[in-house]
């Protein structure tokens, strides 16, 4: 006996014998000669589209609540926000800026730096006569 060819098998392979219950072991590549499934009872086909039906239709009813839920999360989301106190003033009084802290003095490792240096008396000018005035006229060049 000849095997049909991979074509042949590839014509009468359906659906149904790829995901039928039992095809483990059947298909494209039996070692059994000669192997033919015939065609399924009318009552199984039915159930089969039955079933895939139903499938379908969970899958759709699934996504329906799915996108219902979300829905209704989100509107609840935006209702809180509504509802939320708006950004108010401060009730208390602002405290001023805190001094520069010294993180060393605080921890006793170099002696405390005063805050405010004491300023050292400024220089007294030196009385000093006024300088010599050049003879000739303000500013123009001198004559050679």
């Amino acid at each position: 006996m000849t095997r049909p060819s991979l074509l042949d098998r590839l014509r009468r392979m359906n659906q149904r014998s790829l995901f039928g219950p039992g095809s483990g072991r059947r298909g494209l590549f039996s070692g059994e000669p000669g192997e033919s499934e015939g065609p399924a009872p009318a009552s199984e086909a039915r159930a089969e589209a039955i079933q895939r039906l139903q499938v379908g239709l969970f899958g759709i009813g699934a996504m329906v609540l799915l996108v219902g839920l979300a829905s209704i999360i989100g509107s609840q989301a935006d209702l809180a926000d509504e509802a939320a106190v708006p950004e108010a003033a401060p009730t208390t009084e602002p405290t001023p800026a805190p001094t520069r802290a010294n993180p060393l003095a605080d921890a006793g490792v170099v002696p405390d730096i005063d805050p405010a240096p004491i300023p050292l008396p400024s220089p007294t000018p030196l009385d000093l006569p006024p300088p010599p005035r050049p003879s000739g006229s303000g500013n123009a060049a001198p004559s050679q």
